[in-house]
């Protein structure tokens, strides 16, 4: 029993006759969920006191976390000095409890000698998913990954051995061992490692604007950093390395540091 928020596309418009059509909003304003904004290039957009960077067409992006709360106030600056400010509502989700047992003591709760390692690890995947680029290379949508079971889903509280744990904000996609995984969208590799602590063999693609896709569990990569890939190109194998009870792919979709629902983005075209 899984929960899923089918993709809901709304268009957000100034109305203001001084205003009328210099900033939209489209995208799904929920837990989780990725917004498109277009506005006047040079246009200054603050979210939640964050500074958001427009491309040089006027793009603009930003995602909700799976707890964000229910409001944020957006403002943004054009050329001219006119100043709008607009509030955002977010709407709330409810997630289900999984529970997963059999797993390795180490990977519910790590040997002291294993932090360092953690730590360092966890500071490159930071640093990969911190890249801005002006692509907009998510613009048509997302493919899934792999063909296979969805094991888990995004925004579950996880349960590990019985231990309480972090919330799973991603996509678990179950397929056996040696089944290919593609890339969900265009976009350059920024990190291939084929042994991280939780997450085993790992891929990052960047995708523009500071969104990029993550998978892992991969039994072998074919990539490396640098590689700039096309929607549909085979980047891995389906594994069970890392913190894992069997093969599958752990798919996610991040803004910046920011986890968002990848099912929210699966075959929408973001361009309308």
């Amino acid at each position: 029993m899984w929960f899923f928020i089918p993709t809901l596309v709304v268009t957000l418009l100034v109305c203001s006759p001084t205003v009328s059509r210099t900033l939209s909003l489209k995208g799904n304003f929920v837990q989780g969920g990725l917004v498109i904004g277009q506005t006047e290039p040079g246009t200054q957009i603050t979210l939640r006191k964050r500074s958001i960077r427009v491309g040089s067409k006027g793009t603009f992006i930003f995602g909700f976390s799976h707890d964000d709360k229910e409001s944020y106030e957006i403002v943004a600056v054009f050329n001219d000095g006119r100043r709008m400010r607009r509030r955002l509502a977010v709407k709330q989700r409810k997630y289900t409890v999984q529970r997963i047992d059999g797993l390795p003591r180490k990977m519910v709760t790590p040997a002291e000698s294993d932090f360092a390692r953690i730590r360092r690890e966890a500071v490159r995947i930071h640093t990969a998913r911190s890249i801005f680029t002006s692509h907009n290379n998510f613009s048509k949508g997302l493919i899934l990954p792999v063909e296979g079971r969805i094991s888990g889903v995004y925004g579950s509280r996880r349960v590990l051995n019985g231990l309480p744990r972090r919330p799973h904000l991603g996509i678990d996609i179950a397929a056996p061992s040696g089944t290919k995984v593609n890339a969900s969208a265009d976009g350059a590799v920024t990190l291939a490692e084929k042994d991280l602590y939780f997450t085993g063999g790992t891929v990052i693609v960047d995708h523009g604007h500071g969104l990029s896709t993550v998978y892992s569990h991969l039994q072998s990569l074919f990539v490396e950093v640098g590689d700039r890939v096309s929607q549909g190109r085979t980047i891995g194998l389906v594994g069970s390395t890392g913190r894992s009870t069997g093969p599958h792919l752990d798919w996610r979709v991040n803004w910046f540091q920011t986890r968002l629902d990848p099912m929210l983005l699966v075959n929408s075209n973001l361009n309308n």
